[in-house]
């Protein structure tokens, strides 16, 4: 029976074009679930021209009101653990995966006083695009469904391919930012390396460094070194194994 519902909606879920069409298949699907209340998000990057962050939920008004009154966003626990999981995962093992400061035993609490006691999170990533979420919440009165959560998880990855659809993304250009000599001077620095250090690993100048960083920087209009880093891990031209493993072989 489960299964039944992802072949049942999936099909309106990927079909709806509009927020309201979204908003209205979701709140459908929270109620079939045996859940309260819903949330997706979209967030892409700022680089993108016709950018649009997509955010729709039925939470009370109450912790609407909070949220964003007081801009928890940047603080909320569930939303920092979607970035260390691959599949989703209910709200009382957020604490398994990120360190849990006593605010963000706080906002949670705050949370369940006001409606929102515990919940399944679906999180998605495209790395240099941007990232989303889907949960599904009950209230104080209502048991999580758990012999339902892998229905979750199937329809809330479509409900994000969705919430990306409304953001007006999935097609574009995606050509590197920078060239290949620019790419191997950020990976030298991501590596701890100064610019005369990664001059003499890679055979040139430091003058020809410092000026392929500063292009760099100039192609994605940050003005220091740590953000360029970020910005091209974000984009895919380095990555985490690339550091990683390098440094490993130093310890080796």
């Amino acid at each position: 029976m489960p299964l039944s519902l992802v072949r049942e909606f999936a099909p309106y879920l990927i079909d709806a074009k509009t927020s309201a069409s979204l908003s209205d298949c979701l709140a459908h699907i929270t109620r079939e679930l045996g859940f309260d209340h819903f949330a997706v998000a979209y967030e892409p990057r700022v680089r993108f021209e016709e950018r649009k962050s997509v955010l729709m939920h039925n939470y009370p008004a109450e912790w609407a009101e909070v949220y964003v009154c007081f801009d928890l966003a940047g603080q909320d626990p569930v939303r920092r653990a979607c970035d260390r999981a691959l599949l989703g995962f209910e709200w009382r093992n957020v604490a398994r995966l990120i360190p849990m400061t006593s605010g963000d035993h706080r906002m949670l609490s705050v949370g369940r006083h006001v409606g929102v006691a515990d919940g399944y999170t679906v999180p998605r990533h495209i790395p240099g695009e941007g990232s989303g979420s889907c949960s599904f919440v009950v209230g104080p009165r209502t048991e999580l469904p758990r012999e339902r959560l892998e229905v979750a998880e199937l329809l809330g990855g479509i409900a994000i391919a969705a919430a990306r659809g409304l953001a007006g993304l999935g097609h574009y250009d995606c050509r590197p930012a920078l060239s290949d000599r620019q790419r191997e001077c950020v990976l030298w620095s991501a590596r701890g390396k100064t610019a005369a250090e990664a001059a003499i690993i890679m055979g040139v100048t430091e003058f020809t460094v410092r000026k392929h960083l500063k292009d760099a920087r100039e192609r994605y209009n940050v003005h220091c070194g740590q953000t360029l880093i970020l910005c091209a891990l974000y984009d895919g031209l380095i990555s985490f194994p690339d550091l990683l493993r390098w440094w490993n072989n130093l310890l080796d």
